[in-house]
């Protein structure tokens, strides 16, 4: 998720996106790590370009009717259902190439707006505020994840949910060979601790993390 350009200076780059405390270079250095949220992120000057972003979506050659893409979103779109009903109102938020989990929840009567820089941009649906919010394989792209949570809150109303889907750090990882790394979009990589972090910080009231589905509720 590309937030407006700028040119950091030394310290921007190895300063954290997300608690603005400076990082320690992790293992070979390609990304640095943060002693106070515990995120991993790489600094702005290793970010793919915009273009490069957007054209490697694009391969990922995603379709809503793929049943096994529709079982790889199933943690999200059962959360959702147990939940919520079609009467609430839904955003999925960084919904990519093929907005799979909008497509099988319409199926059953649920009708989610869906929003992204690349795909969907349509700004005017961030100015109200929402149910519940699904981010599947989209947090770890955040460029400027302080500022993607906070709006991430401010779109949800009181006791709305937040879905994410994301595959989190820990250190029976092997780092270096760990395909997620080797993403270059992905930019921002969590550990648990940092997802409880997020959950004080902006004012979430629980946290809980179930293998890759995180549901985060205001």
């Amino acid at each position: 998720m590309r937030e407006s350009g700028f040119t950091p200076d030394k310290e921007q780059r190895q300063t954290c996106p997300l608690c603005q405390h400076m990082g320690t270079p992790f293992q070979d250095g390609a990304f640095l790590e943060c002693p106070e949220c515990l995120g991993l992120f790489r600094p702005p000057d290793a970010w793919p370009s915009a273009h490069e972003e957007k054209a490697r979506y694009e391969e990922h050659n995603n379709d809503v009717h793929d049943e096994r893409y529709q079982t790889f979103v199933s943690p999200i779109v059962d959360a959702v259902q147990h939940h919520h009903g079609p009467q609430d109102t839904g955003l999925d938020f960084g919904s990519g190439t093929a907005p799979v989990i909008a497509h099988v929840l319409g199926q059953v009567g649920f009708d989610l707006a869906c929003y992204d820089p690349f795909f969907a941009p349509y700004p005017a649906l961030l100015d109200t505020t929402y149910d519940y919010i699904v981010c599947c394989e989209v947090i770890e792209h955040f460029h400027d994840p302080a500022a993607e949570f906070a709006r991430l809150h401010r779109l949800l109303r009181p006791g709305g949910r937040l879905y994410c889907m994301t595959m989190l750090y820990d250190d029976g990882i092997d780092f270096q060979n760990w395909h997620y790394r080797r993403d270059p979009t992905h930019v921002f990589i969590y550990r648990r601790e940092t997802l409880r972090w997020i959950g004080a910080q902006y004012g979430f009231s629980k946290v809980r993390i179930e293998g890759r589905l995180i549901t985060i509720q205001r």
